[in-house]
C-alpha cells in the first residue's frame, strides 16, 4: 500500500476540470494506492525521468506524480491540460 500525496495546485486545477476526468483521476489515485507508481494499464503511461511519471486521463487531461526508490510515497504534482503539462 502506497501513500498518495496531492499538492494544493493541483486540487484547486482538479475543481476547474470536468467532472467525468476528476472521477478518472479518483481511480487513478486509489490505483496508484493500491498497486504503485507504475502504471502501464493507463493510456499513454510513460516515465518521465528517474523518478517522474504521467499517464492520459483522457485525449486532453494528463496526470504526473512523481515516486522517490525504496518509499512508499508518491506525490501528484500535476493535472490539467496536455498543453500546460511540465514536461
Amino acid at each position: 500500500m502506497y501513500k498518495v500525496i496531492t499538492k494544493k495546485r493541483v486540487l484547486k486545477n482538479l475543481e476547474k476540470i470536468p467532472l467525468p476526468i476528476q472521477k478518472r483521476f479518483n481511480a487513478l489515485v486509489a490505483n496508484l494506492k493500491e498497486t504503485g507508481p507504475i502504471r502501464q494499464d493507463w493510456p499513454n503511461f510513460s516515465k518521465l525521468s528517474e523518478d517522474e511519471y504521467h499517464c492520459h486521463l483522457a485525449l486532453k487531461w494528463v496526470a504526473c506524480w512523481r515516486h522517490e526508490k525504496n518509499t512508499i510515497i508518491i506525490e501528484v504534482y500535476y493535472v490539467g491540460s496536455r498543453e500546460n503539462a511540465p514536461y
